[in-house]
C-alpha cells in the first residue's frame, strides 16, 4: 500500500492506495487495449457525452475533492478549489472542440478526393506529478479519451489519492496504477501502450524518453522550468501588479513549473522594486495550515523538500508576509527573496521549486535577454513595461514556449494559448488545438483523379512517385 501523509501534519495520515507492482502492469495495460477497441468503435458523440457526465460529476462533488487534495497535497484550498474547477472548464472544452479536431477532412476537387482521418493510437500511458495532479492529469485524459484511446494513469506517490477520486467519475477505459518508478517504467515500456504523455522533472523525463525511444513510442513530454520575469525600465511597481507576481511566485509554495522563479530588473530601479516586492508579500502571502481561511501559502510537499527548499535561504534572505505556521509539525518553509545573490548560484541556475526566489538587477536589454535566455529550460516567461508592444517586441526574443506580459498568473491563462515549451522543457504540447491532435494519428486515403471511376487511364510507364 502506498499510505499519503498531510504535509502540514506529516503525522496523520490522510489515506492510502494499493500498489500495482511492475509484475502487475501487463495485465493492467492488456485489458486496457481489449477496453480500447470496444471504445474506439463508439461514436465520438457517445464518448463526449461520458465526459460531460463526468465533469458534471466532478463539479458536484468539488468541495470534497478540493478538501482532499489539500489535505494530501497541501495546496490553500482555494487553489484547491480553482483546480477543480479548471478541470471541469478543460473537460468542457474539450467537449466543444473534439468533434472538429476529431472528425474527417475531406478535399474533392480536379486532383482527386483526399480524406484525412483522425484515428486514436490505442493506449496511451499518462505519467502525472503531484503538484497539480487532477489539472495535469486531465489535460492528457480528457483528449486522449475523446479521441478514442484507453488511459492507464500512474500519478506520483505523493498525491495519489484526489486523481484516483477523479478517475472514478469517468465510465471510460481509465485505470489508474500506483507505484514507484519501477511501475512507471514497466508501464511505459510496455509493447501495447502507443503514446506516452509525462510532466514531471528532467530525470524522470529521461527515463521515459529513453524507455519510449527505444520502442518508437511517441511521446509528450513536459519537463518544467526556470521561468524569468523581466522587468523593463517603464514597468510599474504598483499594488496589483506586485500582489499578482508575489502570487505567481509562491503559489503551491513555489512548487509549480510555471511559477516566477528568477526576477530581473534594472539595476537603477532594484531599491525601489525590493520595497515594493516586499510590501506585496505584506498584504497577500500568509503561510499556514492550508485549510485555514486567509492562507494563501501551504507546506511544501515532504521533508526532502523541506531541506532543499531551507538550503537555499542560507545567507541574507529577506523573509516575506505572514509566517503563522510551525516546521516541527508540518513541512513548512518561511518564504523569501534573495537581493543580488551569485547568477551562478544554484538558486539562480536550478528549477528551485519553493518558496526562495531571487532578484538581480541587469544592465540593459540585452543582457538581461541573455540572462533569461540561459540554462536547458524553456518553459515560459513574463516581461512588464508601461509600453506594451515594447514588451511583445522583447518576448518575441525569449526562448521560451510562452510568454506573459504585465503577469505571471495562471489564472489568467486562455485555453487558446498552447502550454509547451522550447529547449528541452517540452516536447508536444498541451491546452489549445496541439493539445488535442496529440493524441490522434493522420491517416490519409486518396484516390487520385487519374484512377477515379470514368477516368481516362493514364499510359503505362514509370511511377511519378520516388521509390520508398
Amino acid at each position: 500500500m502506498i499510505r499519503r501523509e498531510n504535509p502540514a501534519r506529516f503525522a496523520e495520515i490522510v489515506g492510502e492506495v494499493p500498489a500495482t507492482t511492475p509484475d502487475e502492469v501487463d495485465a493492467v495495460v492488456r485489458r486496457a487495449d481489449a477496453e480500447q477497441r470496444t471504445w474506439a468503435a463508439t461514436p465520438l458523440p457517445d464518448r463526449l457525452a461520458v465526459l460531460a457526465r463526468a465533469a458534471t460529476a466532478i463539479e458536484d462533488a468539488a468541495e470534497d475533492l478540493a478538501t482532499l487534495l489539500a489535505r494530501e497535497s497541501g495546496k490553500v484550498l482555494p487553489d484547491c478549489r480553482g483546480e477543480l474547477g479548471f478541470a471541469v472548464r478543460f473537460l468542457r472544452w474539450v467537449i466543444d472542440k473534439a468533434i472538429s479536431a476529431y472528425g474527417d477532412s475531406t478535399v474533392d476537387d480536379d486532383l482527386g478526393r483526399l480524406v484525412l482521418v483522425r484515428k486514436p493510437y490505442g493506449v496511451v500511458a499518462a505519467i502525472t506529478p503531484w503538484n497539480a495532479p487532477i489539472i495535469l492529469a486531465l489535460l492528457k485524459i480528457g483528449p486522449a479519451l475523446a479521441a478514442g484511446n484507453a488511459v492507464v494513469v500512474k500519478p506520483s506517490p505523493l498525491a495519489p489519492l484526489t486523481i484516483t477520486a477523479v478517475a472514478a467519475l469517468l465510465e471510460a477505459p481509465l485505470t489508474v496504477v500506483h507505484g514507484d518508478a519501477g511501475t512507471g517504467a514497466a508501464l511505459v515500456g510496455h509493447d501495447l501502450i502507443r503514446k506516452v504523455a509525462f510532466t514531471g522533472g528532467p530525470a524522470g523525463g529521461r527515463a521515459v524518453a529513453a524507455l519510449a525511444g527505444d520502442r518508437l513510442t511517441p511521446s509528450v513530454l513536459e519537463l518544467g522550468g526556470n521561468d524569468p520575469a523581466v522587468f523593463l525600465d517603464d514597468a510599474p511597481f504598483d499594488d496589483a501588479s506586485m500582489d499578482r507576481l508575489v502570487m505567481a511566485t509562491f503559489a503551491t509554495s513555489g512548487q509549480v513549473c510555471m511559477a516566477a522563479k528568477r526576477l530581473y530588473v534594472p539595476r537603477s530601479r532594484l531599491d525601489d522594486f525590493v520595497a515594493a516586492y516586499r510590501a506585496a508579500a505584506g498584504r497577500v502571502l500568509v503561510t499556514g495550515d492550508p485549510l485555514t481561511p486567509g492562507v494563501s501559502m501551504g507546506p511544501v510537499i515532504s521533508a526532502g523538500a523541506q531541506r532543499s527548499a531551507n538550503a537555499f535561504r542560507d545567507g541574507d534572505v529577506l523573509d516575506l508576509g505572514r509566517f503563522e505556521a510551525d516546521p516541527e509539525i508540518g513541512y513548512f518553509v518561511r518564504p523569501g527573496l534573495v537581493v543580488s545573490p551569485d547568477p551562478g548560484s544554484p538558486l539562480v541556475v536550478t528549477e528551485q521549486f519553493g518558496p526562495v526566489v531571487p532578484v538581480l538587477g541587469y544592465r540593459d536589454e540585452e543582457s538581461v535577454l541573455a540572462a533569461a535566455n540561459a540554462g536547458e529550460l524553456g518553459l515560459g516567461a513574463s516581461v512588464w513595461s508601461a509600453d506594451e508592444d515594447r514588451a511583445f517586441a522583447l518576448a518575441r526574443r525569449f526562448e521560451a514556449g510562452f510568454t506573459f506580459v504585465n503577469t505571471h498568473n495562471r489564472t489568467g491563462m486562455s485555453l487558446r494559448a498552447p502550454f509547451g515549451g522550447v529547449k528541452r522543457s517540452g516536447w508536444g504540447r498541451e491546452y489549445a488545438g496541439e493539445g488535442l491532435l496529440e493524441y490522434v494519428q493522420t491517416c490519409v486515403i486518396h484516390a487520385p483523379a487519374a484512377f477515379r471511376p470514368g477516368a481516362e487511364a493514364p499510359a503505362a510507364g514509370p511511377s511519378a512517385y520516388p521509390p520508398g
